[in-house]
């Protein structure tokens, strides 16, 4: 008999989901990553995943475990599934698209929309100076890259740090990630 997980995820039970009563990591890996897909509630909470969807492969969690693991990562401390740096801006979780990324590489990517409001990434509006910011994480802190009169210098400072160091952090981890998320970050723009 098989379990239907949030009207899509099918487990044939092939696989086990707990081990001495702990959910295993592809368990938790997989419902995961359907709850961002498929559940209201938790889209209300992180809307970026709103449209978001899962590939007919990886809604069978026997398929998604046998994937799992001969991946690069997978099973790694602080290591994510990613599925939107193989393929930019990419909506579907797929054997195509996802991989296992370090929290590091992971981050890197993160979207801070609602902080910086209606200004382009790494812009903010200083009010007290009535000038354009520019921060960006990097070398793991927050670097400050100047301020300018208009947000489109500003924008072009924070994308030329942003993807140098883009292809700073693919080479540290060449080797260790998937080659495809090399390739992807090396040729990757703001």
């Amino acid at each position: 008999m098989n379990n239907i997980l949030l009207g899509v995820g099918i487990n044939d039970k092939q696989y086990p989901t707990k081990i001495n009563a702990k959910i295993t990591k592809q368990y938790n890996t997989w419902y995961s990553m359907l709850e961002r897909c498929y559940c209201q509630k938790y889209q209300k909470t992180k809307p970026t995943y709103v449209g978001c969807t899962v590939s007919d492969n990886f809604k069978s969690y026997s398929y998604f475990y046998e994937w799992c693991n001969k991946q690069i990562g997978f099973g790694r401390d602080g290591w994510h599934l990613d599925k939107d740096i193989i393929h930019k801006n990419n909506k579907v979780y797929s054997e195509y698209s996802c991989s296992f990324v370090p929290s590091e590489i992971n981050c890197f990517f993160c979207d801070c929309r609602s902080s910086r409001g209606e200004w382009p990434k790494g812009v903010y509006f200083d009010k007290e100076r009535s000038l354009f910011r520019v921060q960006c994480m990097g070398y793991g802190k927050e670097q400050s890259l100047g301020r300018f009169n208009n947000y489109e210098e500003a924008h072009q400072v924070y994308k030329q740090f942003k993807e140098k160091l883009c292809k700073e952090l693919a080479n540290k981890w060449r080797g260790k990630i998937d080659e495809r998320v090399y390739d992807a970050m090396m040729v990757w723009t703001v």
